[in-house]
């Protein structure tokens, strides 16, 4: 399977803090991809590097590569805007901007230079349609994305990162701020988003891993313990510390 994003050798650090240490990750195109481990274990920080928002933490030093369809995304001439523009980010609790759905959507088309009514309502549609909330949001528009429910915003986030037609998801604990009814939604939905984009997952929920990801890695200390199959990862773990883990001894 043809790895669309890799890190290899890759270290962090935040001042003198070193959060994650020499790891080596393959994630391959149109899989799941789940990152688990206990809290502070450098899960989020890995996620924030694939697109690079941890540029914009202060004292952050980073060594090694990330990958991007076989190009280093730290490479000096990198647009970050492009990068992000492939690469797009879910975050944990839903952050609709405080304008209309549509617009929402519209937002990063019209960034990108797009600025035909016509293809913008297209864009607009379709991202819904792709994000599943097309059906309960599609006679209010106009209205505020703030007007919306927790897990019906967070939907629109999606839709807000599917429109500029993106090659890779990376969600941070996307559902841990929703109730169960819209989490089972938005795991429908990263079963049917995988046949089009690369998804990456940052969970806490170890049945949410086993429901929706191809193959897990296990993160602990800022390491990579442990990364395979999720049926293997879950069945017959290779590393003690990933079965203590999996089985509640710790985190």
């Amino acid at each position: 399977m043809q790895a669309i994003l890799k890190t290899e050798h890759l270290d962090l650090w935040y001042g003198t803090n070193q959060a994650l240490k020499d790891v080596s990750l393959d994630m391959p195109e149109h899989q799941v991809t789940a990152l688990i481990g206990p809290s502070g274990c450098g899960k989020s920080t890995f996620l924030k590097t694939l697109d690079r928002m941890n540029d914009l933490v202060p004292g952050v030093r980073i060594e090694g590569k990330v990958l991007y369809r076989g190009r280093n995304i730290f490479d000096p001439d990198m647009d970050v805007t492009s990068l992000r523009r492939h690469v797009g980010m879910v975050f944990q609790k839903p952050n609709p901007f405080p304008m209309s759905i549509y617009d929402n959507i519209a937002y990063g088309p019209r960034t990108h230079g797009i600025r035909g009514k016509r293809e913008l309502d297209e864009i607009v549609e379709r991202s819904l349609r792709g994000a599943a909330i097309w059906d309960e949001v599609k006679d209010r528009l106009k209205k505020s994305a703030l007007s919306l429910s927790g897990g019906q915003q967070q939907r629109i986030c999606i839709a807000r990162a599917l429109a500029v037609e993106p090659d890779v998801l990376l969600m941070d604990e996307a559902t841990s701020a929703l109730d169960p009814i819209s989490t089972s939604k938005i795991e429908d939905l990263i079963a049917d988003l995988k046949k089009e984009y690369t998804i990456v997952i940052v969970t806490h929920n170890m049945q949410q891993a086993t429901r929706v990801s191809d193959q897990c890695a296990f993160f602990l200390h800022g390491e990579l313990v442990e990364a395979g199959e999720t049926g293997q990862i879950f069945s017959v773990p290779k590393d003690k510390r990933t079965e203590d883990y999996i089985t509640g001894r710790f985190g």
